[in-house]
């Protein structure tokens, strides 16, 4: 990355490092930018657009228990949200139920607790999942969550092509940027095809991943590495499901993107049309994928959590709704409008409706749903999408020298690059050359009143009793041979999720399985350095 030159007040760059000249001309913007809904897809995957159908309001919001999640999704529901976005506590992400040892203090603070399906029927109580659509924010045990939340709409009577949503099902970015893995590379990816796989015979309204660049611009990464590292993880899933013998016409138009909102305003907007650009040509030229369908990207975002700040909170409110304005300016399909108290804990519902109704601002009261693509032609924004997507492509070849996404990521390459940039970034901000409202300049001693979320101390005993009850209440004799069945499969290149699924109507949780999993696949370490 090229730093600013502090010395020469008239330069500026992006966090990409691209170069920002004071004025653009048309002798900087190709003659043609296409037009929305038809390859390249710069302008938008479809023709219509917000004019045809807004973007889907999807609100993150996971705590505590399976009811007191249930009820917030309730509240933002009756606010206007028009989808449900789940986030899972530590030890549902890392396969462990709430009773063992390594989930001690962490149940139900991140994200919902969810052991089994008594959970599941729980935390969806009273929703109607034929009208719904969910997202889970979930990677390691994605296809647990899945089929607790298949078996949940089923016995609901809610028909296979009624069961909408996206599981994100993305283990490649957790080794590169989060670290919620369990297994080792390769038995992961076995996972995640077995899942692509499944849908495809059984849950055909289901996006089977999505692939996730959200996390690794939180982790420091610049514009043009979260656009690089998204698309070649996107690429290792499409080989292996390949690999796997599915046909990549059949599975591709599940697919399905996720993206960080950041703070340089055009650059952001620029990032997501080279991000749909250069995947549908990598789509079609390089997989050879037929169906336009397949070239498509459609894809969430969520503004940057990174960019909250503790001090003068309410700044934050702002940073929110610059980064969703660029969101959708970008052609997102959904939406998460961060709380602006969350760099001080979990959202309070005042302030999870305060983020709603920002979306709803732009939506309603904007003018930006009016027309496809407003700022399509711009001098400057079609040379930043041109450059965003040369960047990408050079990071994509490197990649793809070290053996692609897997092997690089084997490797370190991804973490290194993030690490540098995310160092660069710091530095940047400690000097005073990236100016944070409140924090490095503009700040004031003011203390700040902002109420805070107070978890209930009973969640976690709560929790554990529940699950106690639950185990005391199954045959064990099933539930053991259920468990076998899955050993089994593992050993074998079957299909992981027919077994599961029997194993989770007999009320084995995702402790168990996740722990059949690990005896056959074992454990990832991570990358020594």
């Amino acid at each position: 990355m090229k730093p600013e030159d502090s010395s020469n007040p008239t330069q500026r760059t992006t966090s990409s490092g691209i170069d920002v000249d004071p004025v653009y001309g048309d002798d900087q913007v190709p003659p043609e930018v296409g037009r929305p809904g038809r390859y390249p897809f710069t302008r938008g995957p479809y023709p219509t657009m917000y004019r045809g159908r807004l973007w889907t309001m999807r609100q993150y919001a996971g705590y505590g228990t399976a009811e007191v999640t249930n009820a917030r999704f309730r509240s933002l529901l009756e606010a206007g949200q028009t989808g449900l976005s789940v986030a899972f506590d530590l030890p549902t992400q890392m396969g462990l139920d709430s009773d063992h040892p390594m989930a001690a203090g962490e149940v139900g603070k991140v994200g919902v607790a969810v052991d089994g399906v008594e959970d599941m029927r729980r935390l969806f109580s009273g929703i109607p999942l034929d009208e719904v659509s969910t997202s889970m924010t979930i990677n390691s045990t994605a296809a647990i969550l899945l089929l607790l939340y298949q078996i949940v709409a089923e016995e609901r009577g809610v028909g296979a092509a009624q069961i909408r949503g996206t599981v994100q099902n993305d283990i490649l970015k957790e080794y590169i940027a989060r670290g919620t893995y369990i297994y080792p590379p390769g038995p992961s990816m076995r996972l995640v095809t077995d899942l692509f796989s499944y849908c495809a015979r059984e849950l055909p309204a289901w996006n089977t991943i999505s692939i996730s660049g959200y996390h690794i611009r939180e982790a420091g990464s610049t514009a043009a590495q979260e656009v690089a590292f998204t698309l070649s993880n996107g690429l290792a899933y499409v080989e292996a499901a390949i690999g796997a013998g599915l046909a990549v016409d059949d599975f591709a138009a599940r697919l399905s993107f996720f993206w960080n909102a950041h703070s340089h305003f055009f650059e952001e907007i620029a990032k997501y049309r080279a991000a749909r650009r250069l995947w549908a040509r990598l789509m079609k030229e390089r997989v050879g994928a037929k169906d336009p369908r397949s070239w498509l990207m459609r894809f969430h975002t969520q503004t940057a959590g990174s960019t909250l700040t503790a001090q003068q909170p309410e700044n934050n409110i702002v940073r929110t709704a610059m980064q969703a304005l660029a969101a959708t300016l970008g052609g997102t399909q959904s939406l998460h409008t961060n709380a602006f108290d969350e760099a001080l804990g979990l959202p309070t519902e005042a302030s999870a409706r305060i983020a709603l109704r920002t979306q709803q601002i732009l939506a309603y009261e904007s003018g930006i749903t009016d027309t496809v693509d407003p700022l399509a032609g711009s001098y400057f924004l079609e040379h930043l999408t041109d450059q965003v997507e040369a960047k990408a492509t050079e990071l994509i070849a490197q990649i793809d020298q070290l053996g692609g996404a897997a092997a690089a990521v084997e490797g370190g390459f991804q973490q290194g690059e993030i690490g540098d940039s995310a160092y660069a970034a710091a530095r940047r901000i400690d000097s005073g050359d990236s100016v944070v409202v409140g924090v490095n300049r503009f700040q004031d001693d003011a203390a700040e009143d902002v109420p805070v979320l107070s978890l209930d101390p009973t969640v976690e005993r709560r929790q554990v009793a529940a699950l106690r009850e639950m185990r005391n209440g199954r045959d064990p004799a099933v539930v053991a041979a259920a468990l076998d069945r899955v050993r089994d499969a593992a050993r074998t290149d079957a299909n992981l999720l027919y077994p599961m699924k029997e194993a989770l109507l007999a009320s084995a949780t995702l402790g168990e399985i996740s722990d059949v999993l690990r005896g056959v696949f074992g454990i990832y370490r991570g990358v020594s350095n």
